[in-house]
């Protein structure tokens, strides 16, 4: 400490001037990342938890933009299990949600190009998040299968998993079809996303309709309240409005 003390003194102005102007450019870029992780949309605050995430205009109207951050969370097709159904999302600041509804409209796409070619346009909520994201409930829809003519995929349409130790692989293996099911959706087009949560049952409701397209009882996470986040996974380019919650 004391040689670059000294170091510095022997500087002229000129120089001087240089090395804080510098040291001011790297202090700034340590700190940018932290200070645009948080936006504000609808009213609502939103922490950024490895994606990326802007406020755009769609056909006239705020629409908020989230895509998974590659670069904060890599992504492996050797090791999917371990690399997909991971906390990436948008999380509502100052939510503390036990039981009650969630609806949000939601609207996927593909990347192009895309860092996978099964993408499926990953798109869902995530709900009763642990204050340092370390579990979870989720569940997401693939709208890329959602009208496929094959009735297999179709199937898989719907996801429910529970982060971290039941994800959608580990899921298929212990129960198969439990925990995914059909749903008329599609690629670029708004879907209404509903999930009413009572204690240890969680229902999805697609599209305003009058019966649940998905039952989860139980829940088998860990997490009996917490946050609520908007979440996307690999190749998509996810769109959200209208957010509506109520305890």
């Amino acid at each position: 400490m004391m040689l670059i003390k000294r170091i510095f003194q022997q500087m002229n102005n000129s120089l001087k001037r240089r090395c804080i102007f510098l040291l001011l450019i790297v202090i700034g870029s340590i700190s940018a990342p932290s200070q645009n992780r948080i936006l504000r949309f609808e009213n609502k605050e939103l922490e950024l938890k490895n994606v990326t995430a802007s406020v755009v205009v769609v056909n006239g109207q705020s629409v908020l933009k989230v895509e998974r951050d590659l670069n904060l969370l890599p992504f492996d097709t050797s090791r999917l299990e371990s690399t997909v159904d991971e906390p990436t999302y948008v999380k509502l600041k100052d939510i503390n949600f036990q039981n009650g509804s969630i609806e949000v409209k939601m609207l996927s796409q593909i990347q192009k190009p895309s860092p996978f070619a099964q993408a499926q346009g990953f798109i869902g909520v995530a709900f009763r998040i642990s204050p340092n994201d370390t579990a979870f409930e989720s569940i997401y829809l693939r709208p890329r299968v959602g009208r496929s003519d094959n009735q297999m995929f179709r199937n898989h349409t719907v996801q429910y998993y529970s982060y971290p130790h039941f994800k959608f692989q580990t899921l298929r293996k212990l129960a198969p079809e439990l925990y995914e099911t059909s749903a008329p959706v599609s690629l670029d087009e708004w879907i209404t996303f509903r999930i009413e949560v009572k204690n240890q049952k969680a229902d999805l409701f697609i599209n305003n309709a009058k019966y649940s397209t998905l039952i989860v009882s139980p829940l088998i996470g860990s997490t009996k309240n917490g946050s609520i986040a908007l979440w996307v996974d690999i190749g998509t380019i996810g769109y959200f409005k209208d957010i509506k919650i109520s305890n």
